[in-house]
């Protein structure tokens, strides 16, 4: 069984057994995906007690947890877990049982092909970056609060890994190729230009990913795609599906 949802943001109270029973009847072969924004790999320097209970948390459920990361995640950290193979494709497990989809990557998991790509561009840092070693970070923050102007603090609060390499791009479009461009799923945190006009239209900003993964949808024969980062619940196109609270199963 494949079931998939939304952003978490380290509140995985959706995953308890009171509110997702269904998994009293998955095993360590089944699998939850997070479309991004997991939150699990977050604190700045190492794993604090609060994570490592979550952690605990997911790797004590019945099932395997499935992520993709988002923009809302610490990439010094996840990037530095070590790279492993796992269902044809690279992954980092955090736990055993609880493991990132890289991206760019072709899964075959329970005979379906999943294409995972993670990332996002922000959309809270109108007041923008400040560096963790300028002296003047507390006066500037100050101002930034009165004014009511979102900002994030580099590799503190905000990574620019959050908009994925060129190198990362195209071994997405290699391991596409590989497979003649055709799979089942896609899952993603982000998603593509077209698809992000139908939800906001000018409200939310085009990039390179965006404009990447139109070129994705463009060229690729899939079945559903799965997203999050906008925070709704919403069947955006007739196989294109915006996930946040729910839970579905797809295999």
């Amino acid at each position: 069984m494949i079931y998939i949802t939304g952003d978490c943001h380290q509140d995985f109270r959706k995953l308890s057994t009171e509110v997702f029973p269904e998994q009293k009847e998955m095993t360590k072969d089944d699998y939850v995906i997070i479309c991004g924004d997991f939150g699990g790999v977050w604190n700045r320097d190492v794993e604090n007690a609060t994570e490592r209970n979550l952690m605990d948390f997911l790797e004590n459920r019945s099932f395997t947890t499935l992520f993709v990361d988002g923009n809302h995640e610490n990439f010094d950290r996840l990037y530095g877990y070590p790279v492993e193979e796992w269902h044809g494709g690279k992954v980092h497990k955090i736990r055993p049982s609880v493991i990132h989809l890289m991206r760019g990557q072709v899964f075959e998991i329970d005979g379906k092909k999943i294409f995972t790509f993670g990332g996002a561009s922000c959309h809270d840092i109108d007041g923008g970056i400040l560096e963790p070693d300028d002296p003047d970070i507390d006066k500037k923050a100050r101002e930034l609060d009165k004014k009511g102007l979102w900002y994030r603090v580099n590799h503190v609060s905000w990574w620019e890994q959050e908009i994925p390499s060129k190198e990362e791009m195209e071994e997405g479009r290699r391991n596409l190729a590989s497979h003649e461009n055709k799979v089942d799923f896609i899952v993603t945190h982000c998603c593509s230009s077209s698809t992000q006009t139908l939800i906001g239209g000018s409200g939310y900003s085009q990039d390179r990913l965006t404009h990447y993964l139109e070129d994705i949808k463009q060229n690729t024969d899939f079945g559903y795609w799965f997203f999050g980062h906008y925070h709704d619940n919403m069947n955006v196109t007739a196989n294109e599906i915006l996930l946040y609270e729910q839970i579905i199963r797809i295999a």
